[in-house]
């Protein structure tokens, strides 16, 4: 099973990012507002990016490093 590293992008322009092993269903459960309790409040407007790990391990790696960037460079981690 593979995991995967997305950023959505809420309403108000801000960055939403997080780790699933089904993006669709992730996506979906927060645009009903059952995925986190941010997107509850930001509702998700797309998917920006997202990324494939081979291990849940090295997908929240790779989400705790993409939160400690700076907004500029967020997007510029998935190319």
């Amino acid at each position: 099973m593979s995991w995967v590293l997305y950023l959505l992008e809420c309403k108000g322009g801000s960055f939403y990012a997080g780790i699933t092993n089904n993006l669709e269903a992730r996506f979906q459960a927060h645009i009903e507002g059952s995925g986190a309790k941010y997107t509850r409040a930001n509702p998700p407007l797309r998917i920006i990016a997202h990324k494939d790990y081979s291990d849940r391990s090295e997908a929240s790696k790779a989400e705790s490093f993409l939160k400690s960037l700076p907004r500029h460079k967020k997007i510029s981690f998935f190319e």
